[in-house]
Parts: structure tokens; sequence; C-alpha cells
């Protein structure tokens, strides 16, 4: 059935639309594929004055999740808070599923080709656009380029977990902006939320002398670092009880901490080698559990005990396990009970994903900040504890609407800006924190600022 074009002439909140056509740019040879793949999105809040833009999508990219599925086109659109409707454009993929990827420099001036699909952008404008001018005729319409570090990829394995869906495991070179020089990662990536990676770990070659990556194996760098943007942040958020948990240490006692999400392991796996905590994981995919120990390198140990559950109906449970005479460890579904965790945690991570952009915020899932499931989260804590939380917002008012829940509950919040323009990470403490003023550096907070750099520094109350 032929696609009415008088359909693009309204902006329909959230409305998405992709189609294909023949591809008029082959003389140009820059997107190569005989067919065209158009998306166009409308943002879920309509404007009085609509907003377009168009975007390429990057040579070879057509098949990876991010510019493949309607879930990373819905991502890609919450970016970008103040366009009415996106539209991209690339080649039509060959392939349902991502493929190793290599990165491709066009010498062609972009524009070139951004001038002849201007005719087909024309198409797919709404009225709207052309009245903004106040002269009938229609305005620049911005071309966006998307741009990251990924120089090549290669796919190592896609899994299907019976909650999160499919998953990507993949090797991928980075050319890091900061330094300038290049790395080579593993990364965990969701279909339904692509645009996240979940967990990435350095990885380095077993040989120097190849030119594909397809032909060398890689082995993971145990160097003490975290890679992920927001994981040092969150393990410098310890700094605001470090002197509790010092203690503990000297004392010879293990702090306990609690990790809401596993993904590949890599926040898990720091706190039990690098700071010593005995760590209980709760992930709500054993498919993730299994990938996490055959890809990321997490293993289960005395130290180290990961389960599989929902975090929240779990946090639940245990609250109320907590709260009963003759508490003797946390007991799971199967029966299992934790012994070695027969008190309450110092520290909960929360790293959970909403599993759905649109409702606001990618992480947490709103109903971590419901003020039940505060109030059992808060329940598993010391009075010492802390709740470390990553939170990535889609805008302002959301956030503002998460710190006025958690602040309800707790003593103290804290905060850390990761600045990279996703993610924040609050602390929130289950009672009021009195400074050291003592002068003295602890070892523990020795430890931190060795490992997290400038974050400790960066905390700031709120």
């Amino acid at each position: 059935m032929a696609l009415d074009p008088t359909v693009f002439k309204k902006i329909i909140p959230s409305r998405y639309i992709s189609f294909t056509i023949p591809n008029p740019l082959l003389d140009l040879h820059y997107f190569n594929a005989s067919q065209l793949r158009i998306a166009v999105l409308d943002s879920p809040i309509p404007s009085k004055l609509p907003q377009i833009a168009a975007m390429l999508v990057p040579i070879n990219r057509e098949s990876d999740w991010y510019f493949s599925t309607e879930q990373g086109h819905r991502q890609l659109l919450v970016n970008f808070p103040q366009l009415s409707r996106l539209v991209l454009i690339g080649n039509s993929p060959n392939s349902m599923n991502p493929i190793s990827y290599n990165w491709v420099n066009r010498v062609m001036d972009s524009s070139v080709v951004e001038d002849k699909l201007m005719p087909l952008l024309i198409e797919l404008m709404p009225i709207e656009a052309f009245r903004r001018t106040g002269g009938g005729g229609l305005g620049e319409i911005p071309f966006l380029r998307y741009e990251d570090e990924v120089v090549r990829s290669v796919v190592l394995d896609i899994c299907v977990g019976d909650f999160v869906g499919e998953m990507l495991i993949e090797n991928v070179e980075m050319e890091l902006e900061d330094s300038g020089g290049r790395e080579y990662r593993r990364r965990l990536r969701f279909k339904r939320m692509p645009n996240l990676v979940q967990t990435q770990i350095k990885i380095q070659p077993k040989k120097v002398d190849f030119v594909n990556m397809e032909e060398v194996e890689f082995e993971i760098v145990d160097d003490g670092v975290l890679v992920h943007p927001y994981l040092t942040p969150m393990v410098a958020g310890l700094s605001v009880i470090e002197s509790f948990l010092n203690a503990k240490i000297v004392s010879g006692i293990n702090p306990k901490a609690l990790c809401l999400g596993v993904g590949g392991g890599a926040l898990l796996g720091f706190l039990r080698s690098q700071l010593g905590f005995q760590v209980l994981g709760i992930e709500v995919d054993d498919v993730v559990l299994q990938v996490a120990r055959r890809f990321f390198g997490l293993k289960d140990s005395n130290s180290m005990h990961l389960c599989v559950g929902d975090a929240l109906e779990m946090i639940g449970k245990f609250a109320t396990q907590v709260d009963s005479d003759g508490f003797r460890g946390y007991l799971l579904e199967n029966g299992e009970r934790f012994d070695d965790f027969d008190g309450k945690f110092d520290v909960i991570m929360a790293d959970l994903d909403s599993s759905d952009a649109y409702v606001g915020m990618s992480a947490p899932p709103l109903a971590f900040v419901q003020k039940s499931a505060l109030l059992a989260t808060r329940t598993l804590l010391n009075k010492n504890g802390v709740v470390i939380i990553n939170v990535i917002p889609s805008d302002q008012s959301s956030y503002k609407l998460v710190i006025a829940e958690i602040q309800e509950v707790f003593a103290e919040l804290y905060e850390i800006d990761v600045g990279n323009g996703d993610n924040f990470v609050l602390i929130a403490s289950a009672s009021e924190i009195r400074p050291d003023s003592s002068g003295h550096q602890s070892k523990f907070l020795q430890k931190l600022k060795q490992v997290s750099g400038s974050y400790v520094d960066s905390i700031r109350i709120i």
C-alpha cells in the first residue's frame, strides 16, 4: 500500500513512521544501497512553533540497533528535546541485527547530499513549518550529525533474555576524546534501549600485529580502573560515609553492599576486589548473569553472591524480613538463604534502567522512586548507610521530581554531576552525616581519591 504524503502535514505527538524509497543519491556514491530507509519521528510534546531537523545515518551503522530500531530512533529524539520532528535518512539495512562495523571517512562534503535530499524533506514537513516563517516559505532545515568514539566493532554474540530481551555483546575500538588515543573495550547493550551501554570494560589484544579485530583474541584488563562514565562517580559517592566505612575495615569487618542491577558486573567486581566489600547482586534476567560470567569475568565467591530476581520485589521482601523477629539472613524465593548478609547493608547501589526512555527517565525506573520502594530501601540500610543511585533524566523537571521524592524519605541528599550531559549520581543517607573535623584523611578516603579522581571533591549537598 502506497504511503499517503499528506499524513506528514500535521505533527502527531509520539507518531513514528518508517518507509523505504529508491535511492536518489546513487550517482553521488554516498549511500550505496538501492533503497534508502526514512524514519519520521514526532515529539511526544507538542509545540506551537515546530522545529524540524534531519540526520544522516552514519555509513555502515545502518544495522546497528541505534539506527535500525524504533527504540533507537526514539532515544535519539529524546536527546533533542527542542525538536518537534526528526527525520532519519540512511541505507536500508541488510541485516535485522547489528553486524561488525568499520568507520568510513567520506571525503565528499555532506552538504551536497543534504541539498539533494531537500525536496524529500520538504514533502515531509508539516504545514506549521511553512507558517512559522511568516511569508509562507520554509525556514532552514538543519542536519544533525551523529558522532561517537567508536572506530570499529566486532559482534561477539547476540543473546535473548526472558526479561531484558535481545542483548548484544561486542568488542569495540574507541578513539578517546580527552586523550586522542585509542582503547579497546567490551560492551553490553540491550535492544530495548540500544543507545544506553549497560556495561563496558577494558580489553587488550593478545597480539599486536593484526589488521582486522575479527582475527585476534582479546583478554580482560584488570587494572582497577572503571571506564563506564558513571561508575567512577558512584564509587566516589562512598566518600560521604568514608569515616564509617574506614572504621569497619580497620576493625577487620568487610563492608556490605547490595547492588540492584548487575549488567556485566563491572561495579560489583570493583567493590569486591578494589575496596574489600562483601557484595550481593540482584539481576532480573538469568541470561544477563550468564553473559557477565562468560564475557565480563564476573565470578561468584565467598564475598560475591549473585541472585536472579526483580530488584524492586526483592528489596520489598528483604525489608519485611529485616523487620521480622529472628532475622538470620536474606531468604530467596528458591529457599536459599544468604547467611553472610545477616545484618543491614552499609551501601545500596542502584543501577537500574527504566526500559522505556519515553517515561521521563532512562534510569532509574519510576517505580524505584516511589515512596514505598524508597522506604524499603532505607529499611535495608544501617543507620550510617547510604543508597547511591544512577539517574539519567530526560529533562530538568523529571530530575527535580526524583530529588523531591528521595528527600521525603532520606535524611540528606548529595549529588555528583557526571559531566557527560546525561548522568547524575545521587547519594541519599539514612541519617544526618556528621563531617569529620579531624582534618585527617583515612586510608579508605585516600583509596577512593586514587580511583575516582576529582569526583570526590565535586560532591555537593542538595
